[in-house]
């Protein structure tokens, strides 16, 4: 039996783990977010764990909004580098697992091969910088039974994110301009959530491990976009568009897929394509 926090609860992939979560009646669960949990404050989360007896940490929590982290470094940092840190001395203090939810934006997207965990990281916005200095926060403090997840690309039902800014467009436009010259996988929040909770029982290692996790294929924005009105039945023109063409204040990878290899073979887990899992989100 567990006791899991999970810090970020009320975001996409925390909201998917806690639709699992009454299935796993032999564990307890602890979901919060920034109105009932100050992750950024080391006394108030060490209290928090304590009190709860928390062997689990599943942290959840990240500043997602890439381009406003531009004029706001700071903010990102404390809750993508500081809090990470905080979380990893009370892990270590206490003995207790953490997994934590990294990113494809720590690599610079130039590459043109799958992003393996040996790769060398160069991020090139604030949001990717502060969570590569989060995980190298862990890889300093070194918790033992610690790993980093990075995924790319995710959605849900819950959230913002691009398959709900899609539906809503297209509720409202006939033609939309979708990037094209961005690659990546789309990665169900549902299929990670399954994921951590199957393979939370099994983590056992002495030093902090890094893994990839995101569903197989890889397509541009404007393939998945389409991709969203084919199942919806929506009849909307997608325009593919350069970067250049949508210039955004922080620069995105043009190329972000993570290979999966790893996580494969060590938890010996199954990976739905992304269409697959995108028509199972979108009719769920």
């Amino acid at each position: 039996m567990y006791k899991i926090l999970v810090t970020g609860g009320n975001g996409q992939l925390g909201s998917e783990i806690k639709e699992l979560s009454s299935s796993f009646t032999n564990d307890s669960f602890f979901f919060t977010d920034t109105s009932n949990l100050d992750i950024t404050n080391h006394a108030v989360v060490a209290a928090f764990i304590k009190t709860n007896n928390i062997d689990v940490i599943v942290n959840c929590a990240a500043y997602t909004a890439v381009d406003k982290a531009e004029s706001e470094p700071e903010l990102a940092d404390a809750i993508n580098h500081l809090a990470v840190k905080n979380l990893a001395i009370i892990a270590k203090e206490r003995g207790a697992k953490l997994i934590h939810i990294s990113t494809d934006y720590v690599f610079d997207g130039t590459g043109h091969k799958p992003y393996v965990e040996t790769d060398i990281p160069n991020p090139q916005s604030v949001y990717g910088q502060t969570k590569l200095d989060g995980e190298l926060a862990i890889q300093a403090v070194n918790p033992s039974n610690s790993i980093i997840i990075r995924t790319s690309w995710v959605y849900s039902n819950f959230g913002s994110n691009f398959v709900k800014t899609m539906l809503r467009l297209g509720k409202e436009h006939e033609k939309i301009n979708v990037v094209s010259d961005q690659v990546g996988s789309p990665t169900y929040a549902g299929d990670l959530a399954k994921v951590i909770l199957k393979i939370l029982p099994t983590i056992k290692n002495e030093q902090v491990a890094i893994y990839h996790f995101a569903n197989s294929g890889t397509c541009s924005w404007s393939e998945f976009a389409k991709a969203i009105f084919e199942i919806k039945g929506l009849k909307v023109m997608v325009h593919p568009i350069l970067t250049s063409q949508y210039p955004t204040i922080a620069k995105r990878p043009k190329y972000s897929v993570l290979g999966t290899d790893k996580i494969l073979m060590g938890f010996g887990i199954c990976i739905p394509t992304w269409r697959d899992s995108l028509d199972e989100c979108l009719k769920s």
